[in-house]
């Protein structure tokens, strides 16, 4: 045990995620530190860098360390200039985060409108977008899934931490539902039929 209470796995745990240039799955910090339990020694170093300038975190399955929310500002040296998405390129990443792997028309549906190829380049040119293989059916269409750079970039564990129908409307994002009058709608829409 060193001064701070780390055992000698944990403390190659930390130097293996301190070395590291991209985030690391547990297989993959096993494979740098060696026999242990990762699990847990990703825990102790969690408790011992909570509240530091620097932070151990998870997007996606995968570990890094970053630096503290409140002291990022610190370490920009020029002021970025955010990149404004266009409305349709927004559409595209939301469905294909809730809905991945998705393919082209079937984004093209939801939508209602066709995409422009400059579409998905933006997003897969910003790393939040990837090809994720073919459907296997009549043309094999491409299918696009979300990246762990997507989940990095909006503080997300895991897809499941997207925010629910519920959470959109508690923040204003979503027009409440008048129900009896959509009730009416889809009744006169089955009369139609």
């Amino acid at each position: 045990m060193d001064e701070f209470g780390l055992d000698e796995f944990t403390r190659a745990v930390e130097a293996t995620l301190f070395a590291s240039a991209n985030p690391l799955s547990l297989d993959e910090i096993a494979d740098y530190a060696g026999e242990g339990e990762v699990a847990e020694a990703l825990a102790r170093l969690a408790e011992h860098y909570a509240g530091h300038g620097i932070e151990l975190v998870e997007r996606g399955g995968r570990w890094h360390f970053q630096t503290a929310p409140d002291l990022a500002h610190l370490l920009r040296r020029t002021r970025e200039e955010p990149r404004r998405l266009s409305r349709a390129a927004t559409e595209t990443l939301a469905i294909i985060a809730y809905h991945e792997p998705v393919s082209r028309a079937e984004i093209e549906a939801i939508r209602g409108v066709q995409i422009s190829k400059g579409t998905l380049d933006v997003l897969m040119d910003a790393g939040w977008v990837r090809p994720a293989g073919r459907r296997e059916g009549p043309g094999r269409p491409l299918l696009y899934a979300t990246t762990a750079e997507f989940l990095s970039h909006f503080g997300l564990g895991s897809r499941r931490d997207l925010p629910g129908i519920d959470d959109l409307k508690a923040a204003g994002l979503l027009d409440p539902i008048d129900e009896g009058s959509f009730q009416l709608q889809l009744e006169s829409e089955g009369e139609e039929d």
